[in-house]
């Protein structure tokens, strides 16, 4: 077999007569009958030298996306969905229900006296509520009435559903990991026998026993997720106000508190880090890149977002996602709130996250 090595500006590099290429593509298909293939043909695109998701910046602006959520509610009802459900879907990664190749996300709209019927999956789930007051989330057994910017938690494989008493739409962001239940091939779902499981539990029952800095004596932990299904904005937004009080401005994140598990300290999901930050009147970040990527959901302000090379005019209730390892900054033109949700968690028990802040 003829190798010779031809010059190029990064060295030596080796040429294969056409013989030693017919024989090589011949040695190929005989693998291919004992299901081998060459890693020397695919290993560039396996390892790469950076991060490449396939997901783009994009933003969904709430007042263009709106009046697609109530067209969806003329032509399905809550039976035959399930789960009515705009995806935000990356226009990298079309067809794929992906807002990033890790993460799901979605709008879901119930109506006044709807109900979305109970059921289970091993795929975690988090709520943010983006409009409305007074629908109601029930998980394991016990109700939370919901307001916009509360956080909801669905851990795996809990029974859950939705209502609406109320007498106006409530429309929340839906956050999955179920990509990564996917990958894992682990995933399950069951639906249950009745529209809506049984309340066995007072509301507020999870703070009680886990939200005041105290426990049971005979509390045991029996999940991950944090027992503290629903965290309040109005307790979020005061958190926030304290802390621009308590501390200086960081450079790229300005205030940003993670949500966590308080009975370990942890993040209150275990496969997505969630978080709430405040970017004052005038303020602008720096620079700033992970490997994690990430969706954000705008509570309060306006402002600007500049993703890459993409820069976005953000609004209350507008969504936006940063991919990985694409530098961001954020410019608020009025105090700004913003939630956000990330895979990062996951890549730090696995020790892969890597970030770079500022312009380095």
């Amino acid at each position: 077999m003829m190798v010779t090595t031809s010059e190029t500006t990064d060295g030596l590099v080796p040429t294969v007569s056409r013989e030693a290429e017919v024989g090589r593509m011949a040695f190929y298909e005989k693998a291919r009958t004992q299901n081998l293939a060459p890693l020397w043909r695919v290993l560039h695109g396996l390892v790469t030298d950076e991060p490449r998701s396939g997901a783009i910046p994009a933003h969904w602006d709430y007042a263009a996306v709106r009046p697609y959520l109530a067209e969806a509610c003329d032509l399905i009802s809550t039976d035959e969905a399930e789960r009515r459900v705009l995806v935000l879907e990356n226009p990298g990664l079309p067809g794929q229900s992906r807002i990033t190749p890790s993460l799901f996300a979605g709008l879901q709209i119930i109506l006044p006296g709807e109900v979305a019927p109970a059921h289970r999956h091993v795929a975690s789930a988090l709520r943010f509520i983006v409009e409305g007051s007074g629908a109601y989330t029930a998980v394991a057994g016990e109700k939370t009435v919901m307001e916009v910017g509360d956080f909801v938690i669905t851990p795996s494989w809990t029974w859950h559903d939705h209502g609406n008493h109320s007498d106006k739409p409530m429309v929340w962001l839906d956050g999955l990991d179920m990509h990564v239940v996917n990958i894992l091939s682990a995933s399950f779902r069951e639906n249950y026998a009745g529209r809506e499981h049984p309340v066995t539990r007072e509301p507020g029952a999870s703070f009680a026993e886990a939200g005041c800095n105290l426990l049971p004596v005979d509390y045991k932990v029996a999940s991950q997720t944090s027992p503290l299904f629903s965290y309040p904005y109005r307790v979020s937004r005061e958190a926030l106000d304290r802390l621009s009080r308590a501390r200086d401005l960081d450079s790229c994140h300005a205030f940003k508190m993670v949500y966590i598990n308080p009975v370990t300290g942890g993040p209150a999901m275990p496969t997505l880090t969630t978080a709430i930050q405040l970017v004052p009147k005038g303020f602008s970040t720096e620079p700033y890149r992970s490997t994690a990527g990430t969706v954000f959901s705008v509570v309060e302000g306006k402002g600007d977002a500049t993703v890459g090379n993409v820069r976005f005019r953000f609004g209350p209730k507008d969504h936006f996602v940063v991919p990985s390892w694409v530098p961001f900054t954020l410019l608020a033109d009025e105090d700004a709130v913003l939630f956000s949700y990330s895979d990062r968690v996951i890549q730090e028990k696995l020790d892969i996250f890597r970030e770079v802040r500022g312009n380095g």
